[in-house]
């Protein structure tokens, strides 16, 4: 079977909207987007926190923070399962090899990323604007909302590129999540897996539509930057 057949085969697994297909996207969806959810909403206020405040450790923080946002997600991976095995320290909690898992892994990928971004992001709003606050009086919560409102286009251009990261993730989530059909099965594991089993169809199909994200992603990545602009 020649490449132009396996395309067209795979499109047909999409246009048909084939049960199985859908199953291992829509789980891909629902454990990235919860990690993003969860990540996001602390990272943001972390990074704001880090921005406007001056502490002890403060510099230490950071470093680690920048450090980790190269770490290998294989890395992240062989941590959360330690954590949560048999023996471990959160091993009674019986996560391992679940969605759960997965989506404890994707956050500590993604964490780092966008509290590292949003905190530079709030550094140089507060820098210029700090004077005017302090003037003001603003109480904490009215300057976070004042300058996530100024920042707006550039968080969601951080959180979107958070997000890719996370969808796109293979090596953490094999670790932790095991690649069970119907119920760990995301599609960075079961692309791996369909192609070392011969199923080029379904490999291509999921391909596609792993790629048709990413665009869409850096679409909006590029428009948000542009009305910014």
């Amino acid at each position: 079977m020649n490449i132009i057949e396996i395309v067209l085969n795979a499109l047909k697994l999409i246009f048909r909207a084939d049960s199985l297909l859908f199953e291992i996207i829509f789980l891909s969806l629902k454990v990235s987007l919860v990690a993003l959810f969860i990540s996001s909403s602390i990272a943001i206020i972390i990074g704001y926190l880090l921005a406007i405040k001056n502490f002890y450790f403060k510099n230490m923080i950071l470093i680690l923070l920048n450090s980790f946002m190269g770490i290998p997600p294989v890395v992240v991976g062989l941590i959360v399962y330690f954590l949560f095995a048999h023996g471990g320290p959160f091993g009674a909690l019986q996560l391992l090899y679940t969605p759960t898992a997965m989506i404890i892994a994707q956050i500590l990928i993604i964490f780092p990323i966008v509290s590292s971004l949003s905190h530079e992001i709030f550094f140089q709003n507060w820098k210029q604007y700090k004077d005017q606050f302090r003037s003001l009086n603003m109480p904490f919560f009215g300057i976070i909302k004042i300058l996530t409102i100024h920042s707006y286009f550039l968080l969601v251009t951080v959180i979107l590129s958070a997000f890719g990261r996370a969808i796109s993730e293979v090596g953490a989530v094999m670790i932790v999540g095991g690649n069970i059909d119907h119920y760990t099965r995301v599609m960075t594991t079961a692309i791996s897996l369909e192609t070392r089993m011969g199923n080029l169809e379904y490999a291509m199909a999921l391909g596609i539509v792993l790629i048709f994200l990413t665009m869409i992603i850096h679409t909006m990545v590029y428009l948000f930057n542009l009305k910014r602009r």
